[in-house]
């Protein structure tokens, strides 16, 4: 429609330019008395008249353009919000944490007595009560001291908020960025191990291991454990001191007190080992955690310890 107006307000002020410089060109299309007087009237004000109707019409157009500018900008935004929605997905904490302790190679403790699981990786057991120290535990569990412990982090959160044990469930960042849990990963101190629906760095996870396995780092390495860490690690022998008068040794049992009363770092369940079970030698008892020796099963439970299943 604005092109008709435009063609229109053109061809009447055409028709006013003949009708100022020749007025009787139009003798022979129009009756009665022709001057230029009357041609000026007649083809300025038909003139003005499509002018009028040419700016309506650009308004009305610009108008619309910008209604469809901004509906296409709405829809934009209500996808990007519904996509936000459905992948639950939140963004990096700015807060920052203080680390208090690392109780293994994947799970930390905060300064707020908040426990956190790294999502997507899985290192060796060193403190589970029902499992021996894996291969490359111990490594593991000190790469993460001198990666987090004492230092403030980040957190992550993907969907999922905690695990069965009530552990934050997080991805790990230090002030400078460093992603902790695909640094663990990537120097084969860690495996990849994601679960749905936290999988959002699964393909990072997922590349870093295979470079780590091919460049046989840490865990995969055929001196260490070659990929298999559910092989128990040897622990290396310490010599044993002579006591003396001043030198006192709490975590050793009396002569008849040899049940060992443990307490898990993971969910602070109090657990004892009697002389034979599966994991009697490899269990540690500190004493200054609160672990202590039992000298029946009976004194052990009636503290509140529960016997191990295996």
């Amino acid at each position: 429609m604005n092109d008709i107006f435009v063609f229109l307000f053109l061809a009447s002020l055409v028709g006013l330019g003949i009708g100022i410089i020749k007025p009787m060109a139009f003798e022979k299309y129009l009756k009665g008395n022709i001057t230029r007087g009357k041609l000026v009237k007649v083809f300025g004000g038909v003139t003005l008249l499509f002018f009028i109707l040419i700016g309506m019409t650009s308004d009305t157009k610009v108008d619309s353009s910008k209604n469809e500018a901004n509906k296409a900008q709405q829809n934009n935004n209500q996808t990007t919000e519904k996509k936000q929605e459905e992948n639950n997905i939140a963004p990096v904490q700015q807060e920052l944490n203080l680390v208090k302790r690392v109780i293994d190679g994947d799970t930390i403790e905060l300064e707020n007595g908040k426990t956190v699981r790294y999502i997507g990786i899985d290192t060796p057991e060193t403190v589970h009560p029902d499992k021996p120290v894996q291969c490359y535990g111990k490594e593991s569990s000190d790469k993460n001291k001198s990666l987090v412990e004492g230092k403030k982090v980040k957190l992550e959160k993907d969907v999922s908020e905690t695990d069965k044990y009530d552990r934050l469930l997080r991805y790990v960042y230090l002030e400078d960025g460093t992603f902790v849990n695909l640094a663990l990963v990537k120097e084969g101190f860690a495996k990849g191990s994601t679960y749905p629906p936290d999988v959002k760095h699964q393909d990072e996870f997922t590349n870093a291991e295979r470079e780590a396995r091919n460049s046989q780092k840490g865990l995969w390495s055929s001196t260490t454990c070659n990929g298999t860490t559910e092989s128990v690690q040897t622990p290396i022998a310490t010599p044993t001191p002579k006591p003396t008068q001043t030198t006192q040794q709490p975590s050793q049992p009396q002569a008849s007190c040899v049940i060992k009363g443990n307490i898990s770092y993971n969910t602070g369940e109090k657990i004892y080992h009697v002389p034979g079970g599966d994991y009697y030698d490899q269990t540690v008892i500190d004493t200054s955690n609160g672990e202590r020796w039992f000298c029946t099963e009976a004194e052990a439970v009636a503290a509140g310890w529960r016997k191990s299943k295996v």
